[in-house]
Protein backbone atom coordinates (compact mmCIF):
# COMPACT_ATOMS: atom_id res chain seq x y z
CA UNK A 1 0.00 0.00 0.00
CA UNK A 2 1.08 3.25 -0.73
CA UNK A 3 -0.29 7.11 0.16
CA UNK A 4 -0.38 10.03 -2.76
CA UNK A 5 2.48 12.64 -2.21
CA UNK A 6 1.91 15.06 0.47
CA UNK A 7 0.07 18.53 -0.68
CA UNK A 8 1.43 21.94 0.42
CA UNK A 9 -0.99 24.26 2.97
CA UNK A 10 1.14 27.54 3.36
CA UNK A 11 4.65 27.25 4.30
CA UNK A 12 4.11 23.64 6.16
CA UNK A 13 3.31 20.64 4.06
CA UNK A 14 0.37 18.26 4.67
CA UNK A 15 0.10 14.46 5.76
CA UNK A 16 -2.34 12.15 3.44
CA UNK A 17 -4.83 11.46 5.51
CA UNK A 18 -4.44 7.15 6.67
CA UNK A 19 -6.25 4.68 9.22
CA UNK A 20 -2.83 3.56 10.66
CA UNK A 21 -2.35 7.50 11.52
CA UNK A 22 -5.59 8.59 13.35
CA UNK A 23 -5.73 12.39 14.02
CA UNK A 24 -4.97 12.32 17.52
CA UNK A 25 -3.13 14.62 20.29
CA UNK A 26 0.79 14.56 19.28
CA UNK A 27 1.59 13.21 22.82
CA UNK A 28 -0.61 10.04 21.50
CA UNK A 29 1.57 9.74 17.80
CA UNK A 30 3.87 7.48 19.00
CA UNK A 31 1.30 4.64 20.59
CA UNK A 32 -1.35 4.93 18.03
CA UNK A 33 0.11 5.44 15.19
CA UNK A 34 0.67 1.48 13.04
CA UNK A 35 1.98 -0.12 10.94
CA UNK A 36 0.96 -2.77 8.72
CA UNK A 37 3.68 -5.69 10.04
CA UNK A 38 3.18 -7.49 13.06
CA UNK A 39 5.97 -7.52 15.79
CA UNK A 40 7.65 -10.25 17.15
CA UNK A 41 6.71 -11.25 20.31
CA UNK A 42 8.16 -10.01 23.27
CA UNK A 43 6.22 -11.02 26.09
CA UNK A 44 4.17 -14.35 26.75
CA UNK A 45 0.30 -14.20 25.33
CA UNK A 46 -0.73 -13.27 28.94
CA UNK A 47 -3.80 -9.95 29.10
CA UNK A 48 -1.98 -9.18 32.00
CA UNK A 49 1.50 -8.74 30.86
CA UNK A 50 -0.06 -7.46 28.08
CA UNK A 51 -1.30 -4.41 30.31
CA UNK A 52 1.25 -4.23 31.99
CA UNK A 53 3.54 -4.38 29.26
CA UNK A 54 1.60 -1.24 27.74
CA UNK A 55 1.05 0.89 31.11
CA UNK A 56 5.26 0.40 31.45
CA UNK A 57 5.60 1.20 27.78
CA UNK A 58 3.62 4.82 28.45
CA UNK A 59 5.25 5.62 31.71
CA UNK A 60 9.55 5.17 30.22
CA UNK A 61 9.15 8.49 28.30
CA UNK A 62 8.68 11.75 30.21
CA UNK A 63 8.32 13.37 26.88
CA UNK A 64 5.97 11.72 23.99
CA UNK A 65 5.18 15.03 22.57
CA UNK A 66 8.81 15.38 21.42
CA UNK A 67 9.17 12.12 18.99
CA UNK A 68 5.62 13.41 17.80
CA UNK A 69 7.53 15.84 15.59
CA UNK A 70 9.50 13.26 14.19
CA UNK A 71 7.00 10.93 13.10
CA UNK A 72 5.10 13.62 11.47
CA UNK A 73 8.23 14.56 9.25
CA UNK A 74 9.15 10.56 8.99
CA UNK A 75 5.56 10.17 7.72
CA UNK A 76 6.06 13.60 5.28
CA UNK A 77 9.14 12.21 4.13
CA UNK A 78 7.23 8.15 3.26
CA UNK A 79 4.32 10.08 1.05
CA UNK A 80 6.38 11.91 -0.85
CA UNK A 81 8.96 8.83 -1.88
CA UNK A 82 5.80 6.71 -2.13
CA UNK A 83 7.79 4.34 0.66
CA UNK A 84 4.91 1.76 1.53
CA UNK A 85 3.76 1.21 4.24
CA UNK A 86 4.98 -2.61 4.96
CA UNK A 87 8.83 -0.66 4.83
CA UNK A 88 7.89 2.26 7.14
CA UNK A 89 7.56 0.25 9.71
CA UNK A 90 9.76 -1.35 10.30
CA UNK A 91 12.22 1.39 8.83
CA UNK A 92 15.38 -0.18 7.27
CA UNK A 93 18.95 1.28 6.77
CA UNK A 94 18.16 2.97 3.37
CA UNK A 95 14.92 4.29 3.54
CA UNK A 96 16.24 5.73 7.37
CA UNK A 97 19.55 6.79 5.72
CA UNK A 98 17.15 8.37 2.87
CA UNK A 99 14.85 10.12 5.80
CA UNK A 100 18.32 12.18 6.90
CA UNK A 101 19.53 13.17 3.96
CA UNK A 102 15.81 14.42 2.84
CA UNK A 103 15.29 16.44 6.31
CA UNK A 104 18.23 17.90 6.45
CA UNK A 105 18.56 18.91 2.81
CA UNK A 106 17.99 22.92 1.99
CA UNK A 107 16.09 23.31 -1.28
CA UNK A 108 16.99 26.84 -1.15
CA UNK A 109 20.73 26.52 -1.05
CA UNK A 110 21.37 23.01 -3.18
CA UNK A 111 19.16 24.80 -5.96
CA UNK A 112 16.69 23.30 -8.81
CA UNK A 113 19.25 21.63 -10.26
CA UNK A 114 19.85 19.17 -7.75
CA UNK A 115 16.04 18.86 -5.92
CA UNK A 116 13.92 19.63 -9.00
CA UNK A 117 10.40 19.66 -7.96
CA UNK A 118 10.71 17.55 -4.80
CA UNK A 119 8.78 19.30 -1.83
CA UNK A 120 11.04 19.96 1.08
CA UNK A 121 10.14 20.99 4.83
CA UNK A 122 14.22 21.21 5.64
CA UNK A 123 15.31 21.36 9.74
CA UNK A 124 18.76 21.86 10.87
CA UNK A 125 21.29 18.58 11.34
CA UNK A 126 20.93 18.45 15.43
CA UNK A 127 16.97 18.54 14.64
CA UNK A 128 17.57 15.50 11.96
CA UNK A 129 19.47 13.54 15.22
CA UNK A 130 16.70 14.30 17.44
CA UNK A 131 13.81 12.78 14.95
CA UNK A 132 16.08 9.57 14.14
CA UNK A 133 16.30 9.37 18.23
CA UNK A 134 12.34 10.05 17.80
CA UNK A 135 11.92 7.18 15.23
CA UNK A 136 13.77 4.84 17.69
CA UNK A 137 11.08 5.43 20.23
CA UNK A 138 8.55 5.05 18.32
CA UNK A 139 9.67 1.61 17.05
CA UNK A 140 9.99 0.48 21.04
CA UNK A 141 6.66 1.51 21.76
CA UNK A 142 5.80 -0.53 18.72
CA UNK A 143 7.50 -3.33 19.90
CA UNK A 144 9.73 -3.59 17.54
CA UNK A 145 13.87 -3.64 18.41
CA UNK A 146 15.60 -0.29 17.74
CA UNK A 147 16.16 0.04 13.68
CA UNK A 148 19.68 1.06 13.68
CA UNK A 149 22.74 0.06 14.95
CA UNK A 150 25.82 2.19 15.94
CA UNK A 151 27.39 1.31 12.59
CA UNK A 152 24.02 2.45 10.76
CA UNK A 153 24.17 5.91 12.60
CA UNK A 154 27.93 6.29 11.59
CA UNK A 155 27.20 6.14 8.21
CA UNK A 156 24.32 8.29 8.48
CA UNK A 157 25.92 10.85 10.40
CA UNK A 158 28.77 10.88 7.90
CA UNK A 159 26.23 11.93 5.56
CA UNK A 160 24.95 14.68 7.88
CA UNK A 161 28.21 16.32 8.35
CA UNK A 162 28.60 16.09 4.25
CA UNK A 163 25.57 18.57 3.94
CA UNK A 164 26.07 20.42 6.86
CA UNK A 165 29.82 21.30 5.70
CA UNK A 166 27.39 22.49 1.75
CA UNK A 167 24.67 24.11 3.28
CA UNK A 168 26.32 25.71 6.65
CA UNK A 169 24.74 26.42 9.83
CA UNK A 170 20.82 26.92 9.18
CA UNK A 171 18.99 29.75 10.61
CA UNK A 172 15.01 29.60 11.32
CA UNK A 173 13.47 31.94 9.29
CA UNK A 174 12.47 35.03 11.83
CA UNK A 175 8.73 34.07 12.70
CA UNK A 176 6.35 36.82 11.67
CA UNK A 177 4.34 38.81 14.36
CA UNK A 178 0.95 38.05 15.02
CA UNK A 179 -1.76 41.06 14.06
CA UNK A 180 -4.88 42.16 15.04
CA UNK A 181 -6.53 40.20 12.34
CA UNK A 182 -4.88 37.25 13.24
CA UNK A 183 -6.52 37.47 16.81
CA UNK A 184 -9.94 38.56 15.63
CA UNK A 185 -9.74 35.33 13.04
CA UNK A 186 -8.49 33.35 15.59
CA UNK A 187 -11.33 34.13 18.31
CA UNK A 188 -13.92 33.88 15.41
CA UNK A 189 -12.66 30.31 15.14
CA UNK A 190 -12.63 29.33 18.92
CA UNK A 191 -15.18 27.84 20.80
CA UNK A 192 -14.82 29.33 23.99
CA UNK A 193 -17.06 27.11 26.28
CA UNK A 194 -15.15 24.46 25.39
CA UNK A 195 -12.07 23.41 27.84
CA UNK A 196 -9.20 23.28 25.15
CA UNK A 197 -10.19 26.54 23.01
CA UNK A 198 -10.81 28.58 26.00
CA UNK A 199 -7.97 27.79 27.21
CA UNK A 200 -5.70 28.80 23.81
CA UNK A 201 -7.81 32.02 23.53
CA UNK A 202 -6.82 32.86 27.24
CA UNK A 203 -2.94 32.15 26.31
CA UNK A 204 -3.00 33.49 23.37
CA UNK A 205 -4.21 37.19 24.19
CA UNK A 206 -2.17 37.36 27.14
CA UNK A 207 0.88 36.38 25.42
CA UNK A 208 0.12 38.65 22.71
CA UNK A 209 -0.95 42.20 25.34
CA UNK A 210 1.53 40.87 27.97
CA UNK A 211 4.14 40.63 25.11
CA UNK A 212 4.98 37.51 26.61
CA UNK A 213 7.25 34.54 25.12
CA UNK A 214 4.88 31.49 23.77
CA UNK A 215 7.25 29.28 26.66
CA UNK A 216 5.86 31.07 29.66
CA UNK A 217 1.96 30.66 29.01
CA UNK A 218 2.62 26.89 28.04
CA UNK A 219 4.80 23.76 28.86
CA UNK A 220 6.82 21.33 26.50
CA UNK A 221 5.42 18.37 27.67
CA UNK A 222 2.33 17.12 30.10
CA UNK A 223 5.03 15.71 32.85
CA UNK A 224 7.27 18.98 32.32
CA UNK A 225 4.54 21.57 34.61
CA UNK A 226 6.73 23.03 37.59
CA UNK A 227 4.69 25.15 39.93
CA UNK A 228 8.29 26.35 40.74
CA UNK A 229 8.56 27.26 37.07
CA UNK A 230 5.41 27.86 35.46
CA UNK A 231 2.21 29.48 36.18
CA UNK A 232 -0.25 28.67 38.39
CA UNK A 233 -3.61 30.24 39.20
CA UNK A 234 -2.28 31.56 42.62
CA UNK A 235 -0.06 33.79 40.40
CA UNK A 236 -2.64 35.61 38.99
CA UNK A 237 -4.15 39.05 41.01
CA UNK A 238 -6.81 40.67 38.71
CA UNK A 239 -7.60 44.01 40.33
CA UNK A 240 -8.29 48.06 39.39
CA UNK A 241 -5.72 50.46 39.54
CA UNK A 242 -5.52 54.11 40.74
CA UNK A 243 -8.13 55.20 38.00
CA UNK A 244 -10.74 52.44 38.45
CA UNK A 245 -9.57 50.68 35.23
CA UNK A 246 -9.06 46.88 35.49
CA UNK A 247 -5.99 45.33 35.03
CA UNK A 248 -4.46 42.19 35.57
CA UNK A 249 -1.03 41.02 37.02
CA UNK A 250 0.67 37.39 36.52
CA UNK A 251 3.92 36.84 38.33
CA UNK A 252 6.21 34.49 36.54
CA UNK A 253 7.75 32.12 38.74
CA UNK A 254 10.88 31.81 36.29
CA UNK A 255 11.96 34.27 33.78
CA UNK A 256 14.63 34.33 31.00
CA UNK A 257 16.20 37.09 32.41
CA UNK A 258 15.69 37.64 35.86
CA UNK A 259 16.46 34.54 37.42
CA UNK A 260 15.98 34.02 40.41
CA UNK A 261 13.83 36.85 41.10
CA UNK A 262 10.01 37.25 39.90
CA UNK A 263 8.91 39.25 37.34
CA UNK A 264 5.24 40.50 36.54
CA UNK A 265 3.14 41.07 33.40
CA UNK A 266 0.71 43.66 33.53
CA UNK A 267 -2.48 42.92 31.73
CA UNK A 268 -5.24 45.66 30.75
CA UNK A 269 -8.86 46.03 29.23
CA UNK A 270 -8.67 45.81 25.39
CA UNK A 271 -11.95 45.54 23.78
CA UNK A 272 -13.62 42.47 22.24
CA UNK A 273 -10.04 41.06 22.29
CA UNK A 274 -9.34 41.49 26.30
CA UNK A 275 -7.15 39.17 28.08
CA UNK A 276 -8.84 39.87 31.32
CA UNK A 277 -12.37 38.76 29.78
CA UNK A 278 -10.20 35.59 28.32
CA UNK A 279 -8.75 34.85 31.85
CA UNK A 280 -12.21 35.16 34.02
CA UNK A 281 -13.96 32.83 30.85
CA UNK A 282 -11.08 30.41 31.59
CA UNK A 283 -11.95 30.52 35.32
CA UNK A 284 -15.56 29.68 34.70
CA UNK A 285 -15.25 26.84 31.40
CA UNK A 286 -11.70 25.41 33.51
CA UNK A 287 -12.09 26.00 37.31
CA UNK A 288 -8.92 24.31 39.20
CA UNK A 289 -7.46 24.61 42.66
CA UNK A 290 -4.95 27.00 43.12
CA UNK A 291 -1.21 25.31 42.57
CA UNK A 292 -2.91 24.01 39.08
CA UNK A 293 -1.33 25.54 36.05
CA UNK A 294 -2.57 28.65 34.89
CA UNK A 295 -3.36 27.79 31.31
CA UNK A 296 -5.03 24.45 31.89
CA UNK A 297 -7.85 22.50 30.21
CA UNK A 298 -9.80 19.35 31.57
CA UNK A 299 -10.06 16.10 29.72
CA UNK A 300 -12.44 13.54 28.71
CA UNK A 301 -11.94 12.44 32.72
CA UNK A 302 -12.22 15.80 33.89
CA UNK A 303 -8.79 15.68 34.66
CA UNK A 304 -7.01 19.00 34.66
CA UNK A 305 -3.71 19.20 32.27
CA UNK A 306 -1.14 21.71 31.44
CA UNK A 307 -1.16 23.03 28.00
CA UNK A 308 1.19 21.88 25.91
CA UNK A 309 3.08 24.26 23.60
CA UNK A 310 3.02 22.01 20.63
CA UNK A 311 -0.64 21.28 21.03
CA UNK A 312 -1.73 24.91 21.84
CA UNK A 313 0.58 26.31 18.33
CA UNK A 314 -0.76 23.44 16.32
CA UNK A 315 -4.53 24.29 16.94
CA UNK A 316 -3.27 28.21 16.41
CA UNK A 317 -1.64 27.42 12.95
CA UNK A 318 -4.71 24.78 11.54
CA UNK A 319 -7.06 28.12 12.20
CA UNK A 320 -4.80 30.52 10.41
CA UNK A 321 -3.51 28.81 8.15
CA UNK A 322 -6.97 28.12 6.84
CA UNK A 323 -7.59 31.87 6.58
CA UNK A 324 -4.58 32.17 4.40
CA UNK A 325 -2.14 33.65 6.95
CA UNK A 326 0.73 31.24 6.94
CA UNK A 327 1.90 28.72 9.81
CA UNK A 328 5.97 29.09 9.64
CA UNK A 329 7.52 27.99 13.06
CA UNK A 330 4.32 29.51 14.45
CA UNK A 331 3.86 33.28 14.90
CA UNK A 332 5.63 36.04 17.16
CA UNK A 333 2.75 37.11 19.90
CA UNK A 334 5.69 38.61 22.01
CA UNK A 335 6.90 41.06 18.70
CA UNK A 336 3.30 40.99 17.86
CA UNK A 337 2.26 43.36 20.61
CA UNK A 338 5.19 45.06 20.85
CA UNK A 339 4.62 45.85 17.07
CA UNK A 340 1.02 46.83 17.89
CA UNK A 341 2.23 49.36 20.72
CA UNK A 342 4.77 51.22 19.11
CA UNK A 343 2.47 51.89 15.96
CA UNK A 344 0.17 53.58 18.80
CA UNK A 345 2.82 55.77 19.49
CA UNK A 346 3.91 54.15 23.00
CA UNK A 347 6.70 55.38 24.31
CA UNK A 348 9.26 52.37 23.30
CA UNK A 349 10.45 53.10 27.16
CA UNK A 350 7.10 51.96 28.34
CA UNK A 351 6.94 48.70 25.72
CA UNK A 352 10.72 47.78 26.91
CA UNK A 353 9.28 47.46 30.97
CA UNK A 354 6.07 46.49 29.77
CA UNK A 355 7.90 43.88 27.91
CA UNK A 356 10.42 43.09 30.38
CA UNK A 357 13.54 43.49 27.92
CA UNK A 358 16.52 44.75 29.37
CA UNK A 359 16.44 47.10 26.77
CA UNK A 360 14.23 47.43 23.59
CA UNK A 361 16.74 44.88 21.16
CA UNK A 362 17.77 46.29 18.27
CA UNK A 363 16.06 43.38 16.58
CA UNK A 364 12.90 44.06 17.90
CA UNK A 365 12.99 47.82 16.78
CA UNK A 366 13.56 46.15 13.42
CA UNK A 367 11.27 43.52 13.22
CA UNK A 368 8.08 46.07 14.76
CA UNK A 369 9.47 48.80 12.31
CA UNK A 370 8.55 46.77 9.53
CA UNK A 371 4.67 46.11 10.63
CA UNK A 372 4.17 49.90 10.67
CA UNK A 373 6.58 51.08 8.28
CA UNK A 374 3.75 52.91 6.21
CA UNK A 375 2.29 54.04 8.34
CA UNK A 376 5.38 56.69 9.44
CA UNK A 377 6.79 57.08 6.02
CA UNK A 378 4.35 57.27 3.03
CA UNK A 379 3.59 60.06 1.38
CA UNK A 380 6.94 62.14 2.23
CA UNK A 381 7.71 61.72 -1.90
CA UNK A 382 5.13 63.33 -4.38
CA UNK A 383 6.12 63.20 -8.74
CA UNK A 384 5.00 67.17 -8.20
CA UNK A 385 6.14 68.31 -5.38
CA UNK A 386 9.51 66.15 -4.58
CA UNK A 387 10.42 65.82 -1.19
CA UNK A 388 8.24 66.74 1.72
CA UNK A 389 10.73 65.79 4.39
CA UNK A 390 12.52 62.31 4.10
CA UNK A 391 12.47 60.51 1.04
CA UNK A 392 14.07 57.43 2.05
CA UNK A 393 14.26 55.44 5.22
CA UNK A 394 16.93 52.84 5.08
CA UNK A 395 17.47 50.42 7.85
CA UNK A 396 20.03 48.30 7.73
CA UNK A 397 20.07 44.87 9.36
CA UNK A 398 23.76 45.17 9.95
Amino acid sequence: MTSEPSVRSGPLLLLRPSPLRPNCRAEERLFLWKGVNTPPPSIIDSPVIRLLADVASRASLRDTAGPSSALRKYMLFCDIFSIPESKRLPMDFPTAHSFALWAAADDSVLGPAIVGDTLFEPVSVPVVRKYLSGIRAWHIAQGWPPPLSSEDLKRINWSLRGLHSIQGARKRPVRPPITLPMLHTLKAALDLSQSFDACVWAMATCAFWGMMRFGEVSVASRAAFNGARHLKRSDVIISHDLNGKPYARLDLPSAKTALPEVQSVFLTAQGSLCPISALLNLAIVVPAAAEDPLFSWRDSRGNVRPMVKDRAIERINSILSAAGFGTTFGHSFRIGGASFYLAQKVDPEIVRLAGRWKSLAYEVYIRAFEQVASQHLTGLWTDTGGSAGVGVAAVSRG
